[in-house]
């Protein structure tokens, strides 16, 4: 990193504050988030055991599930370590390499999470509205394609980014107000000019999150016109079973998003964002295995085979 003038600093390592107003109680925080942590990395290894093994989660369906539930693992692990070490200190340095990992960590697995989403929406709208066509449509080498280019092209895409921020300059504050290394607040630290960051940002933000959101859209609308197109009420219900789990994930993920990147970062909203965030990384992974299998037969199934094998 460049120094702009004898008066300037450079920034060699950040200081993560976290929830400053929450060090008072750290000690039940931290026990509340390590607890939340210890289940969600269960949770998500037990779905990818469950899909590995058993004869009768090979669908498609839980193929995407066993990505998503790695991605998912990659993601809390990316933040809530560092976090609980945040908590335990009531703020942590982090040096400038690490974070800018962890953020690429993040960034990464939430795009590919993203592409994950939309591939599984794809999945029930061939399950759905095309069932005659539906094994040979989706057969192993497009699920492969979708899962290979949903990993390889999001961690790419989040490499433009990361270029970008390795280029600006950070000099005199360190301090972030935030508990991991965010886009914004890097933003907010830097003292170079970041107008061309924010274009390229948003401009990156249509082939991840917009092209992707509106994929989802048509496949529901498609598959909402097929269900109320059945002609009895239990024909509705069974089919709306099969893809009501995902829909609900998608709503919570999508809906933390909106919150997180578009509601303005200051003063009481940025409180409000923080929390959100928070929810979002430690809270989603963790209910996402639920989700999948409180309605789920086959995967409760699964479950008691595994518990007495």
């Amino acid at each position: 990193m460049k120094v702009h003038d004898e008066n300037s600093t450079t920034v060699t390592e950040f200081l993560i504050l976290g929830f400053s107003s929450w060090n008072d109680n750290k000690l039940p925080f931290f026990s509340i988030i390590l607890l939340l942590y210890s289940m969600t990395i269960c949770e998500n290894f037990l779905i990818i055991s469950l899909v590995s093994t058993s004869p009768r989660l090979q669908s498609p369906m839980y193929f995407f599930l066993g990505h998503l539930a790695f991605a998912d693992i990659v993601l809390v692990t990316s933040i809530v370590p560092k976090f609980l070490e945040v908590i335990v200190r009531e703020g942590s340095p982090i040096p400038y390499v690490e974070c800018l990992a962890q953020f690429y960590l993040y960034g990464g697995t939430v795009c590919t999470e993203c592409y994950l989403l939309s591939a599984m929406s794809y999945d029930r709208y061939l399950a759905i509205c095309k069932p005659l066509h539906y094994i040979s449509m989706m057969n192993a080498k497009l699920r492969y394609s979708l899962t290979f280019s949903s990993w390889v092209l999001s961690f790419t895409l989040v490499s433009v980014t990361l270029s970008l921020l390795a280029e600006l300059d950070f000099c005199n504050s360190n301090i972030i107000d935030h508990f991991f290394c965010d886009f914004a607040p890097l933003l907010e630290l830097s003292c170079s000019d970041t107008t061309d960051v924010n274009i390229i940002m948003s401009v990156l933000s249509v082939p991840i999150i917009l092209i992707n959101f509106i994929c989802i859209i048509i496949s529901y609308v498609s598959i909402f016109n097929t269900i109320f197109g059945t002609s009895t009420t239990s024909g509705r219900q069974k089919t709306f079973s099969t893809c009501s789990s995902h829909l609900l994930v998608v709503s919570i993920y999508y809906g933390s998003m909106f919150i997180i990147y578009t509601v303005p970062n200051r003063g009481y909203l940025f409180t409000v964002n923080k929390f959100i965030a928070l929810v979002f990384i430690v809270l989603t992974p963790l209910l996402n295995p639920i989700i999948y299998s409180l309605r789920n037969k086959e995967i409760q199934a699964s479950v008691i085979m595994k518990i007495l094998i």
